[in-house]
Order: C-alpha cells, then sequence, then structure tokens
C-alpha cells in the first residue's frame, strides 16, 4: 500500500519479535484502525504507535530503535546469508545426483560391455579347445598315414625284390638256357 502502512510481518520484523504477539496486539484495536485487503491486515501510523506503547516500546530511545532496526537488518542478512548457502548446497546436491546418475548410467553400459565381452572370450576359448582338438586329430591321421605309407613302401620294396629275384632268375634260366643251347650246336 504506502509507507505509512504495515503489515503484520513487517511490525513484527521491526520490532524483533513474533508475529503472533502482534496479532495478539491487533486483537486489542479497534477495527477502524486496522484496514483489510486481500486478506492481509494492514496497519496504519495509529494502530503501530497503539501496539508499541501496549508493548512497553514507546519508551524506547532512538539508540534502542536503531538497535532493534540493526537486529533486524542482521538478522535478515543471515538469513539470505543463509537461504544463499540452502540454495548453493541443493544446486550441488543436485548437480552430484546428477552425477551420479550418469555414473551409474555409464556403469551399466560397462557391466553389458563386460558381459558381452566375457561371452566372446568364452567363445573364443571354445574354438581353440576345438582347434587343438582337431590339430591333435591331424596329427593322429598323419601317424597312420605315415605308418601306412612306411608299410606300402616296405611291401613294395619286398615286391621289388621279389620280383627282381624272379627277373634275375629268368635271367639266369634264360642265360642257361642259352648256354646250353649254344654248346650244342657247337657240339
Amino acid at each position: 500500500m504506502s509507507e505509512n502502512f504495515k503489515t503484520i510481518r513487517e511490525l513484527a520484523d521491526e520490532l524483533g519479535v513474533s508475529k503472533k504477539k502482534i496479532h495478539y496486539q491487533v486483537s486489542k484495536l479497534d477495527s477502524n484502525l486496522i484496514q483489510r485487503l486481500d486478506g492481509t491486515i494492514y496497519l496504519g501510523k495509529s494502530a503501530i504507535s497503539k501496539i508499541k506503547s501496549n508493548m512497553g516500546y514507546s519508551k524506547m530511545s532512538i539508540s534502542d530503535t536503531l538497535d532493534i532496526q540493526n537486529r533486524h537488518v542482521l538478522d535478515s542478512g543471515l538469513d539470505t546469508e543463509k537461504n544463499k548457502l540452502i540454495n548453493e548446497k541443493s544446486e550441488q546436491i543436485s548437480y552430484l545426483k546428477e552425477q551420479l546418475n550418469k555414473k551409474d548410467g555409464q556403469l551399466a553400459i560397462k557391466d553389458e560391455q563386460i558381459k558381452s565381452l566375457v561371452e566372446i572370450q568364452n567363445q573364443t576359448q571354445n574354438l581353440l579347445d576345438q582347434q587343438q582338438r582337431l590339430a591333435l586329430q591331424d596329427k593322429k591321421l598323419l601317424e597312420e598315414y605315415k605308418s601306412e605309407i612306411q608299410s606300402l613302401k616296405a611291401l613294395t620294396t619286398e615286391d621289388n625284390k621279389a620280383h627282381a629275384e624272379e627277373q634275375s632268375e629268368d635271367a639266369n634260366i634264360s642265360v642257361k638256357d642259352k648256354s646250353k643251347r649254344w654248346w650244342r650246336f657247337g657240339k
């Protein structure tokens, strides 16, 4: 409204008392000293001076009034500082919560990546095991083939020897036959 009117809260802050005390003093006043607007009670100069006199504030010196006002300014300054600190702390807390949520999301992603890497590692290990088994089977087959080849070589060398012996015997027989024949013609 105007500078001549104060609300109950403003007067309580100025005097450094609770709003309840001011409400009690307002209830003692005549209704013509009080103005109401949109549910808010406004007190004029005369209402304020009556309340102050009823509470013993009229006897205060100017220095006492200044002390009260300074206390009010200090309290409001402290309230402002408290509010700033509270706001800063709540901002820090919300920032930290946000960071924790991000980290939780990143951890979930990393867990999934680790899980897939472990699966890949298991598959790779299975493939290596299969490859080792196949290599062992190949080695056994090669050894079997080598032994078969050696046995076949042995058979072929024996066959070749037998065949060579037969040929040499046949050759000896034919040479003997020829020699016998030649001698026959010469006799």
